[in-house]
């Protein structure tokens, strides 16, 4: 025997909605059963009542009912009406409630002790229903008055109601069609509703259902991306256990309203994007996250949104590590290249004999490279941008670009949403973009102009050079976009763009064609958006 849990859910179905309508069929029986009860016996006591005027008005039963033993002149006239009119019973009572008519003629002249009879003697025509040992009987009571309007007795008609198996009988018929309808119906509509279910569910049983669900469940659980799905209503139904972590949700979230859920602004829109993205690099919280977003759309009608989406802050911490100590190695590669250079220098003035010059070059070059050396180490308080710094400047030397860096540049404290590595990814970006802007221009003298400064409100970074210019200004933030050629990435000013977005900042780009291009930042220390107003960072013009 197939138990219930193993049966197949198109029987379930099938069996389901063919109870219900044997079950609706059984209710409406009942009450149309009910409705014939009601009628029958309202029928039966209104053809009672009409019998009994028909025997009150009878001259020979006005005459008689008031004679000594008038129930032989009655009895046989009211008999003859009940055969007709298919009575059970008719009995005419005079005012002292003597039988003067009865079936059984044993009771004739005996006296009547009925409860329901009362009214009648007061000159009420109504109907009672009384049971008996034969039954329930419909009783209809029509008082008998004389010429002079005097009643003088009481015409008594009884019916017998048919019992519940006897109406069943009379419709056995119409029962019968019905039931044949509705069950040929039920099993039609039964199938065609248990095989649209089936088509919905992809022909699946629901344990393969549940088994479904829990597989995709723990897919989505043991992922390293998180993944946050939505419906239409904006309502949370996947939100696997990495999303909680990086996004420090503790709280459960099945079937909850997004906006009640994440208080990331940046996250909120990416879920309410109307178009897909992929691989997009954005801050939420301290965390840069790599992020795929998918609108999910059946026929040309969105109906929920997926975003998958990785924690790449460590990554990004790693690969601006190497940067840093990239710049360390360019640095120190330039240095000994520089070095060698000078060795070179000083034995050959020493091989001419010119011995005075040789030291008066070494002091030179020891007190240039101990001068910058030390300006750095007063200014700068980052390890890593300082030797960034050097490592442009050398290689701005090798390339014939002086890349001088502002005697007021001081760093001492980062932004609140920025730290060492967003620093060295900007500055990085910047300056490799003004060497780079340089070196194809025909200028011959070619420079670049570094300034950073900080106050207790602001951050400003300031980059002019005066290469090649930029093209279109408007499109340098847009993802993809580069001027490098197959060289460029396009991603660098996007990101620096969506990092200064992340902090509050400003970041203003004024370039022109053969001339050179300033870019000037500016970031709240502690996210406040105020103007930055200190004399010494106004634009300048790029042609001073």
């Amino acid at each position: 025997m197939v138990s219930l849990r193993k049966m197949p859910i198109r029987l379930k179905i099938m069996i389901l909605s063919f109870g219900i309508v044997l079950f609706t069929l059984l209710i409406g029986g009942f009450m149309l059963i009910g409705n014939l009860f009601q009628g029958k016996e309202e029928g039966l006591g209104e053809r009672g009542l009409m019998t009994g005027r028909i025997v009150a008005n009878l001259p020979e039963i006005k005459d008689s009912i008031v004679k000594a033993r008038g129930w032989k002149t009655i009895n046989p006239i009211v008999e003859r009406i009940r055969t007709i009119n298919q009575v059970d019973y008719i009995v005419v009572l005079n005012m002292n409630r003597i039988r003067f008519s009865h079936p059984i003629e044993k009771q004739l002249g005996t006296v009547s002790s009925g409860k329901d009879e009362g009214a009648a003697f007061a000159e009420h025509s109504y109907v009672s229903k009384a049971k008996g040992e034969q039954g329930t009987a419909i009783r209809s009571f029509v008082p008998i008055v004389n010429d002079s309007f005097e009643q003088i007795g009481v015409v008594l008609v009884g019916n017998m109601l048919p019992s519940f198996w006897n109406i069943l009988l009379s419709i056995r018929v119409e029962i019968m069609i019905i039931a044949l309808l509705t069950i040929a119906f039920g099993i039609i509509g039964s199938y065609l509703l248990a095989r649209h279910v089936k088509e919905q569910t992809f022909w699946m049983e629901p344990y393969e259902i549940a088994r479904v669900l829990k597989e995709r469940t723990t897919v989505f659980q043991a992922m390293h991306e998180g993944v946050i799905a939505v419906d239409r209503d904006e309502r949370l139904v996947v939100f696997n256990e990495k999303a909680k972590e990086i996004l420090h949700i503790e709280m459960d979230v099945n079937d909850a309203l997004m906006s009640t859920v994440l208080k990331d602004k940046v996250m909120v829109q990416q879920l309410r994007g109307q178009t897909a993205a992929y691989n997009e690099t954005l801050r939420v919280h301290e965390k840069l996250i790599m992020l795929n977003r998918i609108p999910i759309e059946i026929e040309n009608e969105r109906i929920g949104c997926v975003v998958v989406f990785q924690d790449r802050t460590e990554v990004t911490k790693m690969a601006e590590e190497l940067t840093g100590v990239k710049a360390f190695v360019d640095a120190l590669r330039v240095q000994n290249h520089e070095h060698m250079n000078k060795l070179h220098t000083i034995a050959g003035l020493i091989q001419l004999e010119e011995n005075e010059r040789a030291l008066e070059y070494v002091f030179q070059t020891t007190q240039k490279q101990a001068s910058l050396t030390r300006f750095m180490m007063q200014r700068i308080k980052s390890y890593s941008i300082a030797g960034l710094l050097i490592s442009k400047i050398r290689r701005g030397e090798e390339l014939g670009i002086d890349v001088r860096v502002d005697g007021q540049t001081s760093i001492k404290a980062f932004p609140t949403v920025f730290n060492n590595h967003d620093m060295v990814l900007i500055l990085g970006n910047l300056i490799e973009n003004a060497i780079d802007a340089c070196a194809i221009s025909e200028i011959k003298q070619k420079r670049i102009n570094i300034t950073i400064y900080q106050n207790e409100t602001d951050c400003m970074i300031k980059i002019i050079d005066n290469g090649i210019g930029i093209v279109d200004t408007d499109r340098i933030f847009e993802k993809g976009y580069t001027t490098k050629g197959k060289s460029g990435s396009g991603i660098g000013l996007y990101l620096i763009q969506q990092m200064i977005s992340k902090a509050e900042g400003t970041i203003s780009v004024d370039s022109v064609l053969h001339q050179g291009t300033q870019i000037i930042i500016t970031i709240p220390m502690m996210l406040r958006k105020e103007g930055f107003r200190d004399k010494r960072f106004r634009s300048e013009s790029i042609a001073d």
